[in-house]
């Protein structure tokens, strides 16, 4: 079905499709996260077995790979059909991992579900550009951001509530039915964002000069790496933060706490962001934002140097809080500036982006988590490296020039959202 027979629903009902689409790939991920000593008892693996750690490598591998094919996808066929084949990828992987009987097939259907699982936040992406522009833009991913960001801090309670009250496989069967409500959803009421004029032939030699945009824009070159590097740092505290807190803290009963704490933190500070970036703009805040981030990941290197790497909990919290109240700053207006230059080839940009963050990230990340040596330490020189560097990369960008007001594309009402095909 086309926009012509999809009205543009009220923008509250728009935003929530949007952003409970993109939840979708961190519920496949979240959670899961209780399941892991049931799925151990029930596979036979030691009850300390680290073999389940690949359940979720599989799916941030099929989630990176998968965003490479939907972005071109979405730019030839429009953003309806390619997102119903995400969603469908993700059911036929959920289901698959429901009925595995053995841990092999278990990773397998993980990474196919992550395939599934790349196709609701490319084409999600891509309908946020379509769809506004400028500072607007910022705001929408705000809120989409928003949700992604806080599906962490419910998923796990779920996640260990299913599996309280039946078993494991009541985990994956519950991503199925989050996944089909989300079909019906979407089929019903979201409209084609891409009209048919402006559709990408879907040929090696329009993808590779669709991919050459991408790569040969400074601003989507600059801050997509900027975003790769912070989010290596993001990942590094999501792997070592369980481990910090019970070996390094000794507060392990208190981890599930602490966690959702410091995301619904994260939460907060990216909804005041869709209030903020409309008086000072995207790219202003964010600047400020990463300046702000790296005065405050200096004092946690500091704290960190003079005690031996174990300072008070309190202050830990308090730094860390900080830190990520920032990088929830900085996510949607980085995000916002990479692809403003790409309306042309918003698909494929956002595939390419989001590939790039996702993979990139997560080897960042393995370095830190491997140094990790009962303290703070690598945890909180990483905070600063990797910030350190994402200035580094803004500033290549900007020429050296901070705070400057994101530029108007020409030709553009930015007040105007693209829906009619």
């Amino acid at each position: 079905m086309t926009s012509r027979t999809h009205r543009t629903p009220p923008p509250a009902e728009f935003t929530a499709l949007l952003a409970l689409s993109i939840a979708l790939a961190a519920l496949g991920i979240d959670i899961l996260l209780p399941a892991f000593g049931a799925i151990r008892a029930e596979l036979g693996l030691p009850a300390d077995s680290t073999a389940v750690a690949a359940l979720v490598t599989a799916y941030f591998l099929g989630l990176a790979l998968g965003q490479l094919a939907y972005g071109p996808l979405s730019d030839r066929f429009g953003r309806r059909p390619t997102l119903f084949v995400g969603y469908a990828v993700y059911v036929l992987g959920a289901l698959a991992a429901t009925a595995s009987p053995s841990l092999e097939l278990l990773v397998a259907s993980r990474f196919l579900w992550g395939l599934g699982a790349a196709g609701p936040r490319v084409v999600t992406i891509a309908i946020i550009r379509d769809t506004y522009e400028g500072d607007r833009m910022s705001r929408a991913m705000s809120f989409v951001m928003a949700v992604f960001i806080l599906v962490p801090v419910i998923a796990p309670s779920i996640g260990a509530g299913l599996v309280a009250l039946g078993n494991w496989r009541w985990v994956f069967a519950t991503c199925v039915l989050a996944a089909l409500v989300m079909t019906v959803w979407a089929w019903v009421r979201l409209p084609e964002t891409l009209p048919d004029r402006h559709r990408l032939e879907l040929r090696l030699g329009r993808i590779a000069r669709a991919v050459g945009v991408v790569v040969t824009d400074r601003q989507a070159r600059g801050y997509g790496l900027a975003m790769t590097v912070l989010f290596g740092a993001f990942l590094s505290y999501i792997a070592s933060s369980e481990i910090i807190i019970t070996e390094t803290f000794d507060r392990a009963r208190w981890f599930p706490v602490i966690f959702s704490g410091l995301a619904a933190v994260m939460g907060v500070a990216i909804l005041l962001n869709a209030r903020i970036v409309g008086r000072i703009g995207a790219r202003r805040l964010a600047h400020r934002a990463l300046l702000g981030y790296l005065a405050v990941a200096a004092v946690l290197v500091l704290v960190a140097v003079t005690t031996g790497g174990r300072p008070p909990l309190w202050l830990f919290l308090v730094t860390a809080g900080l830190l990520l109240a920032s990088h929830a700053l900085l996510v949607p207006n980085l995000n916002a500036i990479a692809m403003a230059n790409m309306a042309p080839v918003a698909g494929t940009a956002s595939s390419l982006l989001g590939a790039a963050q996702i993979a990139g990230g997560a080897m960042l990340g393995a370095v830190v988590d491997q140094a990790f040596a009962g303290t703070i330490l690598p945890l909180s020189v990483a905070f600063l490296g990797y910030g350190t560097v994402a200035l580094g990369l803004i500033l290549w960008t900007e020429h050296g020039k901070l705070f400057q007001p994101l530029p108007r594309p020409p030709g553009i009402d930015p007040t105007a959202p693209v829906t009619e095909g």
